[in-house]
């Protein structure tokens, strides 16, 4: 089984309908994006890594660049479930033109959206955003000056349960009894398992936890990773600072609030000749001098962008509550909004140039 042979060929109804939506909005958008994004370079990077059945019989795959096309567009225009991306792609013929389908063609099963997210391991992904940004640092933008690092609680899937019982629920899945039903078969697991209980301003939570490293110059969405929601951010500055390495030039500042103060962090800084930008914060028997607090308020105003980043996620996305209840499904989701975000922000950054 190898790839669809997708139309290169416009009919006459196609030039038609395109001709008459020059001025849609969307098309003009989508467009603009097409034009400062190199598209085969991603393209090659999906197909020497997407895994496709090379049995003869059954339907040709669709080629990945469409999949991935299509699950930019449910970020984008806020599509909530993949039954409702494919009715969309059929009804949208600006969506059609983004993904190179003829208007006669129909748009991919939902359930191939969801396999196509399987497919694909998270140093994949980091590499697909790799790609895009050293396509905008080549471009002239400047991404290696400095990263702001910042973590935010991701309410689960699942219901909550007490920690006892999500104990009990991970035992229970580890025996035989609890991987199969009673006919042998294996047993599908609808709760979140992988989630797990934390405290913020004395308001418990039960989800996960984002930890993300954004550019400070244009904002971009250097590095994501999920983790239970217990785990505390100061370990994962290391992580986010290594996977932000998108260009020849390296980092030159990490900023970051209290929660990542500490020596380790701060050793880590000085050995790898990276500015520190982390906030201080008293301990026991010493305070703050003046300088340090002016410090702080400084820093604060410059690492305000990855709370930003949170805020419109939060607002455009609704990414406060996780769409799954896998971890690696999650952490898919999570890339391709810092994608999306990405791609959208980079290109309009470069059409206004």
């Amino acid at each position: 089984m190898g790839f669809k042979n997708m139309k290169t060929n416009l009919t006459f109804a196609d030039i038609s309908l395109f001709t008459s939506m020059e001025k849609n909005r969307a098309i003009k958008r989508m467009e603009e994006i097409n034009r400062v994004v190199d598209w085969p370079k991603i393209e090659s990077l999906l197909l020497k890594n997407y895994p496709v059945g090379k049995s003869f019989e059954g339907n040709d795959a669709y080629p990945p660049i469409i999949l991935m096309k299509g699950l930019l567009l449910q970020q984008w225009f806020k599509i909530d479930s993949d039954p409702e991306l494919e009715t969309q792609i059929n009804d949208r013929i600006s969506f059609k033109k983004f993904l190179g389908l003829s208007f006669d063609e129909p748009a991919p099963d939902h359930s191939t959206f969801s396999r196509f997210r399987g497919r694909f391991s998270k140093d994949i992904l980091r590499l697909i955003n790799h790609e895009l940004l050293s396509q905008f640092a080549s471009k002239g933008l400047t991404i290696n000056e400095g990263v702001a690092i910042d973590a935010r609680l991701v309410q689960s899937a699942s219901h909550p349960i007490s920690k006892e019982r999500l104990q009990e629920e991970k035992l229970k899945k580890q025996t035989p009894e609890g991987q199969r039903d009673k006919n042998g078969k294996p047993l599908k697991f609808s709760r979140d398992l992988e989630s797990d209980w934390t405290v913020k301003n004395e308001i418990p939570h039960y989800g996960l936890k984002e930890h993300a490293a954004v550019d400070i110059n244009y904002g971009f969405v250097l590095a994501t990773e999920l983790t239970p929601a217990s785990h505390h951010d100061s370990p994962y500055l290391p992580l986010c600072v290594a996977y932000s390495c998108h260009t020849k030039e390296p980092i030159k500042k990490v900023f970051a609030d209290k929660g990542y103060f500490g020596k380790p962090n701060r050793e880590f800084l000085a050995l790898n000749k990276l500015e520190d930008g982390i906030m201080r914060k008293e301990t026991v028997g010493t305070k703050l001098t003046e300088y340090e607090i002016a410090r702080n308020k400084a820093i604060s105003k410059i690492r305000y962008i990855v709370e930003q980043y949170f805020g419109l996620s939060h607002l455009h996305n609704n990414a406060c509550r996780a769409r799954f209840t896998r971890m690696i499904k999650n952490a898919f989701d999570a890339f391709f909004r810092q994608f999306a975000f990405n791609l959208s922000r980079g290109s309009k950054i470069l059409a206004s140039a």
